[in-house]
């Protein structure tokens, strides 16, 4: 404890040579839920290397949430360290360097620039947007702006099928969707993960670490695609998960019967649910989610034992998260968006050499927006006034503090959930729905006790910290 306590200091504190800060290493996953070993996800999930990774330090953020349930504002929240109601970046066609409130903000890995880093990245960090003129978006703002040196994605193998979609999943005629084709799963051709574009992306940044002097610190920020729809990876990771072992999440029928709208309408259940529902596929899919999370997996193994090998493991904190949870048939759903707990709760583990401990869980509340001033903190640059978020690098040092401020997530125009480590509360002002649920006793959501008596001082507790001024949407792309 003495040891950890020193380095902390150290780390918090900054170093008088900023040659000698800690790097940072910051790896981002798209669209992975909680399914993970070592954060008590599915029963059935294999994630060796992210179990071995929290055996070796890499703590595990049990409680951890995004500020957004979408992969663009998710994203371009946490790196300017805005929520989106402070910069009307809602969704995913909004830029935001087009956005009013945001445009001139200094993003992470541009305050690690100004600040005495090389930043580079590879991967998906920022959400992909076209550029005026760009036919086919083949020359998308991908966030290259935003780093000293920025290298584009390469490799990929396509599934086993041009059918699409591969799994022959009818579509309803009413869903115009991206899941109308993109809901899809199956093999891709061959059986070989290394000309996957994500094992590519891991083999490079594991190369640079190993092969590489880096005359300042760094700040690598690396971002993995899968489990992202579809799901097309090799057979070998559907093998590892046979279709009639498979286990499906708990559910119950009229799980949204409970949710009215202002005119006093139960809410419906998602169309992808309905139509793997009518299909009788829920296991399919399950399967499917599962073995591009196994995939996945390896690709982290690639990038971790990477840095192990390097000479800069002992001075490199590793932040490595998800953007936003996923449904896999729960709340009769699938896919993110809302504001439910597999959309907000994301898998975040956090290694800090010589401070956070082996095999360790957090239980403390935190939010994808703390990230940005967190690292400000750890590796002893000055404070960003802009940042809404809250730094937990206490909480690193002593993982079992109590902390639990109530965090927030945002959903659109109005869409918020207030969530204090025990109780949710869900509203949508547009819609006119609100919802309350206590996850001590009802992990799953299925008791919506907002109109309870006995709930009613929690609920007006948790109401009160429901943002009331609201940026309207900025401009979308085109716009």
């Amino acid at each position: 404890m003495k040891k950890r306590w020193i380095v902390f200091y150290v780390l918090v504190a900054g170093l008088a040579n900023a040659a000698e800060r800690p790097n940072v290493l910051f790896v981002a996953i798209d669209d992975l839920n909680d399914w993970i070993g070592c954060f008590d996800g599915h029963p059935q999930v294999q994630t060796p290397n992210l179990d071995k990774f929290n055996a070796e330090g890499g703590m595990v953020m049990y409680d951890a949430h995004c500020s957004s349930t979408v992969c663009g504002p998710s994203r371009s929240s946490l790196l300017t360290g805005k929520y989106p109601h402070n910069t009307g970046v809602y969704g995913n066609t909004t830029n935001l360097r087009n956005a009013p409130k945001t445009k001139d903000l200094l993003t992470l890995p541009q305050y690690f620039s100004t600040h005495g880093y090389h930043t580079l990245s590879s991967g998906k960090i920022f959400h992909k947007h076209p550029v005026p003129g760009d036919k086919g978006n083949a020359k998308g703002d991908e966030g290259q702006w935003a780093f000293d040196e920025w290298v584009p994605l390469k490799g990929g193998v396509g599934a086993i099928s041009k059918d699409r979609p591969v799994n022959g999943l009818p579509a309803l005629l009413s869903d115009k969707s991206y899941h109308a084709k993109g809901f899809d799963w199956g093999p891709t051709i061959g059986n070989d993960e290394t000309k996957m574009k994500d094992y590519i992306t891991a083999e490079w940044a594991a190369e640079q670490l190993n092969t590489r002097e880096f005359e300042k610190p760094f700040f690598m920020a690396i971002g993995l695609s899968k489990p992202h729809l579809p799901w097309y990876v090799p057979q070998k990771y559907f093998d590892r998960y046979p279709l009639e072992d498979i286990e499906l999440p708990k559910t119950i029928p009229d799980d949204l019967e409970d949710i009215k709208n202002k005119f006093g309408k139960p809410v419906k259940p998602h169309n992808t649910w309905v139509r793997v529902e009518t299909a009788g596929r829920h296991k399919e899919a399950v399967q499917a989610y599962l073995a591009t999370i196994t995939f996945l997996d390896d690709c982290v193994g690639v990038l971790l034992d990477g840095l192990a090998n390097s000479k800069y493991a002992d001075n490199t904190i590793v932040m490595l998260w998800g953007d936003h949870g996923w449904h896999l048939g729960e709340k009769q759903k699938y896919g993110k968006t809302q504001l439910w707990q597999e959309s907000c709760r994301v898998p975040m583990m956090v290694k800090v050499p010589g401070v956070t401990p082996d095999n360790k869980q957090c239980m403390g509340v935190v939010n994808l927006i703390d990230m940005y001033p967190t690292l400000i903190d750890l590796c002893g640059l000055p404070k960003n006034p802009e940042n809404d978020g809250r730094s937990f690098a206490k909480l690193l040092q002593n993982p079992d503090m109590k902390w639990n401020t109530p965090t927030l997530s945002d959903y659109g125009y109005g869409g918020h959930r207030i969530y204090d480590g025990r109780y949710s509360y869900i509203v949508f002002t547009e819609q006119g729905t609100e919802e309350l649920y206590d996850h001590k006793n009802d992990p799953m959501e299925w008791n919506n006790l907002i109109n309870n008596p006995e709930y009613e001082a929690i609920k007006e507790r948790l109401k009160a910290l429901v943002p009331t001024e609201r940026e309207p949407e900025s401009p979308r792309n085109g716009k």
